[in-house]
């Protein structure tokens, strides 16, 4: 959280919470907008005209003719009709614009996530950005859908009833004008804290989500070590936190209803006893009593409305503030502003001088110093002990990190002068934990080529020694095999992803431990597979089993991130160092198992 903290802290400082930052997803419906705002306007209109019609039929019941008085209440009826039309077209316009432009922003928010570099998510649980696409955007939904267009309505029924009010019986009006900076103090002053407090309670309700959604995905372990109870009580922990801080969100704007409405009323209840005494005295008539009176309880309930309304103003705010937050936030992996374009030939993998940190642990160096170059068709292994930077040679290949020293390169190119996606299309990696996702077996091989054909599917199974189990399932390929892959084993689920990165047929392989969950009979299976698939590949291996990598074309020996040593398996053992040690300790026990 300590990433997007620090964002929150200068979002806040640029007020980049304000509503107004949703213009740019407006302006691509601008007729709709403007058809809504029409139609808004012509309610107002509506409303404020009722009124006039009441006064005439007030004043003339006791000298208009019958005919004229019916004429008034067929007006009377029409202007209800136009009214009822009116708002139908107003809440058709607001509603589609609303769901539209929400729309937009949740795939706006989503596009820019699922680019951002596994820094981003380093600092932030998954669930929290999960929420604020789903839970913030619809709060946001049912503001632009309805508040909005209220509030609209009724600063328009407030100012034109104000304007009418000043026309029916101008005296009245300037009463009712100097209650109104006392009803609006009170909304402006607890109108912040109000924002201040929404902000606090989504964030809460974000860190609630965030923790469920680990929890969850992670249930079996948590059973396995019988930490449920634990789970429960800092859920409840963390819910009650929320609850807690929407109690006083609740509270600030009770007392806020309370106030503005109280003295709305009390003015009105003033007015409409200073206006009797007009009438009884001749100042004005009955009817213009009464359409003031219904022009001063039309802006009062404006008023009021908009209290209510202001609530969730602040409240959609503090999400646009944590929906734009994301939009905003800084990668710190970037595309460049004019890629050079990917070598056609010459795809030479180099790392010159590459020393990188993770921002999680900037003390520590994961590589320091390294070089090492790949040459194209090339199979190179990176062995070692763990946490020696194999692995993170792998990510600094695809440029999910970029080192904080020296260059990698691809055909001489450094990799931060490319367009990730297209230097990306020329890699297929299997990943040390595949990840399977919950579609058919099918789906997820065709992950690494959406256009393939399902023979090509099925021989990019049948190379990974993954055709039989997957024929066996219910459904064969079509089987829906769970979230995360549950209906598979984990050797399964890695021969899966092998499949995927055959059918992807990249020029570049990467293989992170990619037989680590394989039984003896499947690893040979694999390895004949990606021995064929490596011959005309520029191949790196990370594998902590020495018997995957004998026949591997340059092995490099990590160590403390630096490279130890390098050559061939035969070439290392004779050096007797830590390789040689390595191998005698794994065939060694390999021997003494069988």
């Amino acid at each position: 959280m300590a990433d997007i903290a620090k964002e929150a802290d200068r979002a806040k400082s640029k007020r980049v919470g304000n509503l107004t930052r949703l213009a740019p997803f407006f302006r691509p419906y601008r007729a709709w907008v403007a058809a809504a705002g029409a139609a808004l306007v012509l309610t107002a209109c509506v409303s404020l005209v009722l009124p006039l019609a009441v006064r005439r039929v007030v004043d003339g019941f006791q000298t208009e003719t019958s005919a004229l008085l019916d004429q008034y209440f067929l007006a009377a009826l029409g202007i209800a009709a136009a009214l009822a039309l009116g708002t139908g077209l107003r809440y058709y316009l607001v509603t589609r614009v609303g769901e539209r432009v929400v729309a937009d922003i949740r795939k706006a928010v989503f596009a820019r996530m699922i680019g951002m570099s596994p820094d981003f998510f380093d600092g932030i649980l998954t669930g929290e950005v999960l929420s604020r696409i789903t839970t913030d955007t619809t709060l946001l939904l049912s503001v632009i859908s309805s508040s909005v267009s209220v509030a609209l309505r009724n600063v328009l029924i407030f100012a034109g009833g104000l304007a009418l009010m000043l026309w029916t019986a101008p005296k009245l009006a300037g009463l009712v004008l100097l209650i109104v900076p006392a009803v609006v103090l009170p909304i402006v002053i607890l109108g912040r804290r109000l924002r201040t407090l929404s902000r606090e309670n989504q964030d809460w309700i974000a860190e609630s989500s965030g923790r469920a959604s680990e929890w969850l995905l992670s249930a079996q372990t948590v059973q396995a070590y019988t930490f449920e109870g634990e789970a429960r009580r800092r859920f409840d922990g963390v819910t009650e936190d929320s609850f807690v801080s929407a109690r006083k969100r609740i509270g600030t704007r009770a007392v806020m209803t309370v106030i503005v409405i109280a003295l709305t009323f009390v003015g009105i209840v003033g007015v409409l006893w200073i206006g009797a005494r007009d009438v009884r005295s001749d100042v004005m008539t009955i009817g213009e009593l009464i359409q003031f009176l219904i022009y001063a309880i039309m802006v009062a309930g404006s008023v009021a409305a908009l209290s209510e309304i202001w609530g969730e103003l602040q409240r959609a705010a503090g999400a646009t503030e944590r929906l734009i937050e994301l939009l905003d936030v800084d990668d710190h992996v970037r595309d460049p502003d004019r890629p050079v374009p990917v070598p056609d030939l010459n795809r030479a993998v180099a790392f010159e001088g590459v020393t990188f940190r993770y921002p999680t642990r900037p003390q520590v160096a994961a590589l320091d110093g390294i070089d090492l170059t790949v040459t194209p068709g090339e199979t190179v292994a990176l062995v070692g002990p763990s946490g020696a930077g194999k692995t993170t040679v792998i990510q600094l290949l695809q440029r999910f990190y970029d080192p904080d020293e020296g260059r990698i390169t691809l055909g001489g190119v450094d990799l931060r002068d490319m367009d990730r996606d297209a230097f990306r299309a020329l890699i297929a990696l299997v990943p040390q934990d595949p990840v399977i996702f919950a579609a058919s077996a099918r789906d997820n091989i065709r992950f690494g080529r959406p256009d393939a054909t399902n023979a090509e599917v099925e021989a990019a199974a049948r190379a990974a020694a993954a055709h039989d189990f997957v024929a066996a399932l219910p459904d064969g390929y079509d089987t829906y095999v769970g979230e995360r892959g549950v209906m598979l084993s984990g050797g399964q689920r890695q021969r899966v992803a092998i499949a995927r990165a055959i059918l992807r047929d990249a020029p570049i392989l990467l293989l992170d431990e990619a037989t680590s969950a394989l039984d003896a009979e499947s690893e040979r299976a694999v390895q004949e597979a990606v021995a064929r698939l490596a011959r005309d590949r520029t191949t790196i291996i990370v594998a902590h089993r020495l018997a995957t990598v004998k026949a591997a074309d340059r092995i490099v020996v990590m160590q403390d991130g630096r490279v130890a040593a390098q050559g061939t398996h035969d070439e290392l053992v004779a050096q007797n160092g830590l390789y040689a040690r390595l191998a005698r300790l794994q065939f060694t026990e390999g021997l003494a198992a069988e």
